[in-house]
């Protein structure tokens, strides 16, 4: 049932989807403390997925990111984590494995200056970047 569901959103999703000209700097966001790709975030993941077959050509690095909570060690862990999820939910999606690297940042590479949960929201994040 699980599974006739999900292909069910599946083809929904592709019903409704254009191809995006460009997933250069596209973003899907965590919450706090998690590596798990949210529900909301699944649409974004498939439409990189859509500009990857259209665009044989193209590799993309997905960078993790995290916020300034927490060791440097721990958050270049979850960083990890959270662009190996990324990159593996691309990979379901059909697209080579060859096509995709991954790296962390942790909290060392902040995309957004400041402190509070509207600056660590933006942070908790993985960005694709189109080599």
């Amino acid at each position: 049932m699980k599974k006739f569901a999900l292909l069910t959103v599946l083809g929904l999703m592709a019903a409704c989807t254009r191809v995006p000209t460009s997933i250069d700097e596209n973003r899907v966001y965590f919450d706090f403390d998690s590596a798990e790709i949210k529900s909301d975030s699944e649409h974004e993941m498939y439409r990189q997925s859509l500009y990857m077959k259209k665009n044989p050509d193209k590799n993309i690095v997905m960078e993790g990111h995290c916020d300034e909570r927490g060791s440097t060690e721990y958050n270049l862990a979850l960083g990890a984590m959270r662009a190996g999820n990324a990159a593996h939910t691309i990979m379901k999606n059909g697209i080579e494995p060859t096509r995709i690297k991954t790296v962390s940042y942790g909290k060392e590479r902040p995309q957004f200056i400041g402190t509070g949960e509207d600056v660590w929201q933006k942070n908790r994040n993985v960005t694709t970047r189109v080599k």
